[in-house]
This record gives structure tokens, C-alpha cells and sequence, in this order.
């Protein structure tokens, strides 16, 4: 028999969200940006996206509002050169369909344009959550603006973490 080779570890307890530190290129959104917001239920505030926390269960940010399109805006501090954004949305207990939509403004939060959108299908007995990471031409951000509508179904939007990298 062979010896294994001694590493540090241990072991997580089955379905535990798990709590990463910021990751190389990782913008900090807490100490560096101040955050806009739509509506949150108080149960489920806006920092929870912003939390570190991650993964299925993890905490996240609701919205207070059904059925509604809502609005996430990342106020830069400075000016950020951004080219990846990633982020987690769970739904449960509702079939539905929500999109996740990123647009920038390089101009201050005059003007916006389009980076992406995704579409995410939830069903309770299939599909409840969903990592993503998007990569895009590395733009200078003075803004960031998620915007989190259901498409299809009821519910509110929700979504669990938000990362935005340079």
C-alpha cells in the first residue's frame, strides 16, 4: 500500500453554503462602491448578495415586490475597468422564469448599455439554482446596473451573490 501524502483539509458538512474570500482581480463592492436598490424584503437585504456567502441555501437578496422588474445599481467609487461579473440566483419554491440583465455606464450613470442577459428556469422538482460567470470586452465602469425581472411565473426576484471583477 502507498502512502498518501499528508495535505490540510477538512471536511464540509453536506449542503453547507460555503464563504470564499475576495478572489484575485475581485473588485470590493462594500468598500468601494455604494449600492442602489429597488426594493429588498427586510428578511433579505441587498447585502446579503454582497455577504460572501455562496451556493445553494446561501443567503440572498429578495425583493419586497412580485412580479416586477427589479433594479440593482453598483455605484463605483472611481471608475473600475471591469471585463467578468459573477453571480447566483436560487429560486425554491415557484416554477418561473426570471433574467438576469447587466448593463454599464461609462459616462457617470447617464447613459447605459447592454453587456448581457440570461435566462433562468426554476422548477421546486427540477432546476432551483444557478451559478453563472460572464466574461465581456473589459469596459471603464463608473456604474453597474443588474436588473432582475421574472419573465415568466410569479415570485420575486432574488438573487445570491454578486462579483464583479476587473
Amino acid at each position: 500500500m502507498t502512502d498518501l501524502p499528508r495535505i490540510r483539509k477538512w471536511q464540509l458538512e453536506a449542503g453547507a453554503a460555503t464563504t470564499s474570500a475576495r478572489a484575485p482581480g475581485e473588485i470590493d463592492l462594500v468598500g468601494g462602491a455604494t449600492i442602489a436598490y429597488s426594493s429588498e424584503d427586510p428578511a433579505h437585504p441587498i447585502e446579503h448578495s454582497l455577504d460572501g456567502n455562496s451556493g445553494a441555501g446561501a443567503t440572498r437578496w429578495i425583493s419586497a415586490r412580485l412580479d416586477t422588474v427589479e433594479r440593482i445599481v453598483v455605484e463605483f467609487d472611481q471608475p473600475q475597468a471591469i471585463s467578468r461579473l459573477a453571480y447566483e440566483v436560487e429560486e425554491e419554491l415557484r416554477e418561473r422564469t426570471q433574467e438576469v440583465r447587466a448593463e454599464v455606464s461609462e459616462d457617470g450613470g447617464r447613459t447605459y448599455r447592454q453587456i448581457f442577459a440570461q435566462d433562468y428556469t426554476f422548477s421546486p422538482g427540477g432546476a432551483t439554482y444557478q451559478r453563472e460567470v460572464q466574461r465581456f470586452n473589459r469596459v471603464q465602469a463608473s456604474h453597474l446596473l443588474t436588473i432582475v425581472p421574472n419573465k415568466n411565473g410569479s415570485g420575486p426576484a432574488t438573487l445570491t451573490t454578486l462579483r464583479v471583477f476587473a
